[in-house]
């Protein structure tokens, strides 16, 4: 493992992409509507999505006035956050942080009979890969993912949902005409139509929340984090959580001490440390075997260094 450079990072489409893949509950916005057509005022509320070729199709509840307000006004926007389950939504609450993610304007489109139940049946069958994917990886994986939360962190248990809950839904497809990657910290990213649209999410995506709640609900692989800011960045990590996995690489929230003439000691800090695999993972098995090899490297690293290995 090497420390990151500009070849491994992901593209800002690339980033929006994944998050979009990763996640199945957005802020949906359309403008209200009444007999006088459109107002300023929106209306905002959850709902569950999946994405087909690189657009969203979003259910929305029978209920829901987006339904009357996309009547007249089709304008609508969109917001998915990277996944932060487990522990990772109290954390970011106590630093008043915000998770990367992903802002589109766009279209919506109310789906006739035959094309909306085409997309279920598309639902249906992402729901069926992601569940044999995850028997198909066998063991490797379901060590890493049984520290899971699985009911809360599965993509295919919540979209599973919409297919068999009691409530009626309207299914829209979402063309999206902009769209902007936000950060951690609030940095806003316009990214290009065409970029936008040629990016691909990575084939792991759908397991996102999965492994980062599986890693991060493990106290030996919390320790390993830790190992790993000491080995390539030599800082001295009072804690770590994973906070987002690509094919690339993960990207650490770790907790380190403050130095300075005027701070007293014991004084800590969270920072971002972006850690970068030695080949691109082509899926989730690839990914959960080459963060075991770092486990393995950094325990002889710090076996080496203490004269026991």
């Amino acid at each position: 493992m090497v420390k990151p450079n500009k070849t491994a990072l992901l593209t800002f489409a690339e980033r929006c992409k994944n998050i979009l893949a990763s996640n199945w509950i957005a802020t949906l916005n359309t403008i209200k509507a009444d007999a006088n057509g459109s107002k300023e005022n929106i209306h905002t509320s959850k709902v569950m999505y999946m994405i087909r070729k690189g657009r969203p199709y979003i259910w929305v509840p029978e209920k829901d006035f987006h339904n009357v307000n996309t009547i007249i006004d089709e304008r609508s926007s969109f917001a998915v956050a990277s996944p932060f389950p487990g522990p990772l939504a109290s954390l970011f609450k106590s630093l008043e942080k915000l998770p990367p993610r992903v802002a589109l304007i766009g279209d919506m489109t109310r789906l006739k009979s035959e094309k909306a139940q085409d997309v279920v049946e598309r639902l249906k069958a992402a729901i069926l890969f992601e569940q044999k994917a995850i028997e198909d990886f066998g063991s490797l994986v379901s060590n890493v993912l049984k520290s899971s939360k699985l009911k809360c962190t599965s993509r295919s248990q919540h979209l599973n949902e919409i297919l068999n809950g009691n409530e009626e839904h309207v299914i829209y497809k979402f063309d999206v005409r902009s769209s902007m990657y936000i950060d951690s910290k609030g940095g806003t990213y316009e990214v290009e139509a065409e970029d936008f649209t040629t990016s691909k999410a990575d084939s792991l995506t759908p397991f996102s929340a999965a492994l980062i709640d599986g890693i991060n609900q493990n106290a030996t692989r919390r320790r390993a984090l830790m190992l790993f800011c000491l080995v390539y960045f030599n800082a001295n990590a009072k804690d770590a959580y994973v906070v987002s996995v690509d094919r690339k690489g993960f990207e650490l929230l770790v907790k380190v001490p403050i130095f300075g003439l005027n701070v007293e000691v014991g004084q800590y800090e969270w920072k971002d440390f972006r850690f970068t695999l030695k080949n691109e993972a082509k899926d989730i098995g690839d990914f959960c075997q080459q963060l075991v090899e770092m486990e393995e490297e950094v325990v002889k690293r710090i076996s080496s260094y203490s004269g026991l290995g």
